[in-house]
């Protein structure tokens, strides 16, 4: 009979759970507390609790190439970055594309997971769910969490002595909506982050001083880059995934900090943190620098204390405040979970963040559950794709001791070359982790093989960026459309900025393509030495 999944969550990486588990003659039920799809890109006028919530001006940090459904891609007149109204508007043609609403319990709270007594033979659970006021119960052969990780506000006031006299007002960056309210206030956003940084931009332009405080400073992404072109088509290759494996890590961080600095200068800014480039998440913000220079944003050290109406920072300067933003980040928990210990230790380890490693039957994985330096809709997307056919015993896990010993080395290397932080213990880098998950369901572009066969489709791969279509061109979950997809990218990127026609051309600044396969021949030369030699 037909394998009956539950899938919890309709956000982005709950609705490529769904459909991947239909490719796979599967099954699904997804359970939604809300009444609606979208997750954390659907805006609500106000924050519910339990619930992610962005304010209303919220864009995508990841371009649209790089962050689609990779057998869908985003129509081709979408901006590259993306408000949250039309990544809303591209998931409901998903939905709608592939007929995934049916599947789909909206106003359906998760209760509890449970192993059922039989588990070590069956790997089957017991779900309760909440819908209507009644408790229901149900029985599934396996369980995909989606449920994100953006619901939790973590509020650490225990740091901030004085916070509680404070006679202004306080909130969590969860909280804020949009910047009317906040008309010709003093204001201070307390965390760098992308939230921190968005939020002291945006209430700089109607309040009437925004301070920015920072612990540790930040190195500062923008996501235009050279030529105009978004930062991950040009970043985010194979090439220069290639090229990060043999260049050593000191150089490739002199590289990324001599480029931002050259944008602008950020120990002059007051925002040079002691930490090099990789060791830490940097933040995305196109506006910050022009709002520094021109006053609206003072850069701050981390609070000391609060008074009734002011903060008093680590410098030994004060100033006087309405308003109190905390951007501090989240935590996570899945508390349909607790009480059973034997589900996830302590430190919540998963083997290539999926997989619980201990469970007598790998019929559980967590999906989205990381911080990918690049977009989650498609490495969540590979997850399920990797978890559905793992479910199946098409592809089989190692065994407990490899997986916790994969686990234990991730986390010493997580360890030797990050900062100690929640956000960077899960980070990974995009192609990397992708072809990672590729490899172990037969899907990682055989480049070798198409250099000899499809050279032009190779050359994309291989210079282009590395979008998701390029899992989609073998395998299983094979796509029809996937080389066409990789190959009319660049005019998808291009149509939405060519909304005034020239008539005068202009001469074409990109790499020739005898130059191109050239560099190709000899990378593939010296790799192929390298593997011999080893």
């Amino acid at each position: 009979c037909m394998e009956k999944i539950a899938v919890v969550g309709a956000g982005v990486s709950g609705l490529g759970a769904i459909k991947t588990c239909l490719e796979e003659g599967l099954e699904p039920t997804c359970f939604e507390g809300s009444d609606d799809i979208g997750g954390l890109w659907r805006y609500e006028e106000k924050a519910q609790s339990g619930r992610p919530s962005i304010y209303e001006s919220a864009t995508s940090n990841t371009s649209k190439e790089t962050t689609t459904y990779s057998d869908y891609p985003f129509p081709d007149h979408f901006p590259n970055y993306l408000h949250n109204s039309r990544i809303m508007e591209y998931l409901r043609m998903y939905v709608q594309h592939f007929d995934l609403t049916k599947h789909i319990r909206f106003l359906s709270k998760v209760c509890s997971v449970r192993k059922r007594s039989d588990f070590s033979c069956t790997g089957q659970w017991d779900v309760v769910v909440e819908a209507a006021g009644k408790q229901e119960s149900y029985v599934f052969d396996g369980i995909i969490v989606c449920s994100g990780m953006y619901s939790d506000p973590f509020l650490p006031l225990q740091n901030f002595p004085g916070i509680k006299r404070f006679k202004g007002q306080y909130i969590h960056s969860w909280e804020y909506k949009s910047p009317e309210k906040f008309r010709g206030k003093k204001i201070i956003a307390v965390g760098i982050g992308n939230s921190g940084a968005d939020l002291a931009v945006e209430l700089s332009h109607v309040a009437s001083q925004v301070f920015l405080s920072t612990r540790q400073g930040a190195w500062i992404w923008n996501r235009v880059w050279d030529y105009g072109m978004p930062v991950d088509t040009v970043l985010f290759t194979r090439f220069n995934a290639v090229l990060n494996k043999f260049y050593p890590t000191f150089l490739i961080n002199r590289w990324a900090e001599n480029k931002l600095n050259a944008r602008f200068n950020h120990d002059v800014y007051g925002l040079l943190p002691q930490h090099r480039f990789l060791s830490h998440q940097a933040t995305f913000s196109d506006d910050l620098p022009n709002h520094i220079i021109s006053g609206r944003v003072l850069i701050k050290p981390n609070v000391r204390e609060f008074t009734v109406t002011s903060a008093i920072f680590e410098d030994g300067t004060e100033e006087d405040l309405d308003v109190v933003i905390f951007a501090t980040g989240y935590t996570f928990s899945f508390p349909f979970l607790e009480n059973n210990s034997t589900v996830l230790d302590s430190q919540r380890s998963m083997f290539k963040f999926v997989f619980p490693p201990r469970l007598e039957k790998p019929t559980l994985a967590f999906i989205g559950i990381l911080q990918p330096v690049g977009a989650t809709i498609p490495t969540s997307e590979l997850q399920s794709r990797w978890a559905v056919r793992v479910f199946k015993g098409l592809n089989k896990l190692p065994s407990v001791s490899v997986m916790v010993d994969d686990i234990r080395k991730k986390r010493k290397k997580f360890e030797k070359e990050f900062l100690t932080n929640p956000r960077d213990s899960r980070r990974v880098q995009y192609v990397n982790y992708m072809d990672e998950i590729a490899s172990e369901m037969g899907v990682k572009p055989n480049l070798l093989s198409l250099f000899l066969w499809d050279p032009k489709l190779a050359m994309e791969i291989f210079f282009g960026p590395c979008t998701p279509y390029q899992y989609r061109l073998r395998g299983p979950g094979k796509w029809a459309g996937a080389r066409k997809a990789i190959l009319t990218q660049r005019e998808r990127i291009i149509k939405p900025l060519r909304t005034r026609t020239l008539t005068r051309d202009h001469p074409s600044y990109s790499v020739p393509f005898w130059l191109k396969s050239t560099c190709a021949a000899l990378l593939l030369f010296v790799l192929t030495l390298v593997v011999i030699k080893g």
